[in-house]
């Protein structure tokens, strides 16, 4: 005999069972893919061929981000004509506008990255004979020149430098137009030549002691002009580019071997200049060791000289000591 709770119980399990969602059979070795879709318009396949290409492109080419951009900007509108006319998908059209605007935004930097820089007719020279060996863009030269630099004239018979009273702290220039003539205590050491540095001995040999002063006299010989750079801005630019900072101390080395050459032997230059003619150097007497071994033994500088200017052999026969920067004129 039933009772009333089992009675309801088996009166609802008909219901619940009817209510329960019934589970679609699933064959075993079914896919998700029950049938391949057609071929796709070739405007799809025109953009994907675009981004290969772009991938493919070797980063040693000198052009090769603007061809990588370029590709990219074909391929995102050849997949926005496929979306937009034989799809009409918006979400796939509005993605490839992004990407094409992207690539469009990087493009145009590239490009105006590569614009030529205008550079000044009279520092075209400097930049071909000086920074352009080096590798330095036109556009660095450019800010080099550009901000914190003057061009300067002197005319025939003007100091550009006084021994013992012009300071070294000053400036740092090259010599774009003319000559100059160095002298020590009256006596001709050498000549500067265009497309070289006027100071360079100072500017290196003072980079730690401030407050020097011109050991040598610097005179134009002809109506001269000369880039000129503020010092203390010069040095403070330097030291925020690496890169710039070496070519620096790279042209001004050389600059310094060359002056020192020229000490030795006056007649070293190229043809134009050989042809040109020339004061006897102080130099042209002994080697240019001899000299600086001599000067750099006595503090009496005007002495040395004199015996320097009566022999050879007097200057050298001097004891060798350590050399004196008070003592020794600036190219020696």
């Amino acid at each position: 005999m039933s009772t009333p709770d089992s009675t309801f119980f088996l009166t609802m399990l008909p219901t619940l069972t009817s209510s329960t969602p019934e589970v679609p059979a699933v064959e075993a070795n079914a896919t998700s893919c029950q049938q391949w879709e057609l071929v796709h318009h070739m405007l799809f396949h025109l953009g994907n061929l675009s981004l290969l290409l772009g991938l493919l492109i070797p980063t040693t080419l000198g052009l090769h981000m603007i061809l990588l951009r370029l590709l990219l900007m074909t391929g995102c509108s050849l997949f926005i004509a496929w979306a937009t006319l034989y799809r009409c998908n918006l979400d796939v059209m509005v993605w490839n506008v992004v990407f094409l605007v992207v690539n469009f935004m990087h493009l145009f930097f590239l490009l105006y990255k590569r614009r030529p820089i205008k550079i000044d007719r009279e520092l075209r020279t400097v930049y071909k004979r000086m920074f352009e060996p080096l590798h330095v863009q036109e556009a660095l030269f450019q800010r080099l020149t550009g901000q914190f630099c003057t061009i300067q004239t002197l005319k025939k018979g003007q100091a550009y430098a006084a021994e013992d009273k012009t300071s070294v702290d000053e400036r740092l220039s090259i010599l774009l137009k003319g000559k100059m003539k160095v002298s020590y205590r009256g006596h001709f050491l050498h000549n500067i030549y265009t497309n070289s540095f006027i100071d360079s001995p100072e500017f290196r040999s003072t980079e730690m002691h401030r407050g020097e002063k011109f050991q040598v006299t610097i005179v134009a010989e002809e109506n001269c002009k000369f880039l000129c750079w503020s010092r203390e801005r010069l040095t403070y630019f330097l030291e925020s580019d690496t890169f710039l900072n070496e070519v620096f101390k790279y042209l001004i080395g050389k600059d310094i071997t060359n002056k020192l050459y020229t000490l030795n032997d006056p007649t070293l230059s190229d043809k134009a200049v050989k042809k040109m003619d020339r004061q006897p150097s102080l130099c042209s007497q002994l080697s240019m060791m001899q000299m600086r071994n001599s000067m750099a033994s006595t503090s009496d500088t005007d002495d040395v000289l004199n015996q320097i200017l009566r022999g050879g052999s007097a200057g050298s026969s001097l004891p060798v000591t350590a050399p004196s920067d008070t003592a020794l004129p600036w190219k020696c």
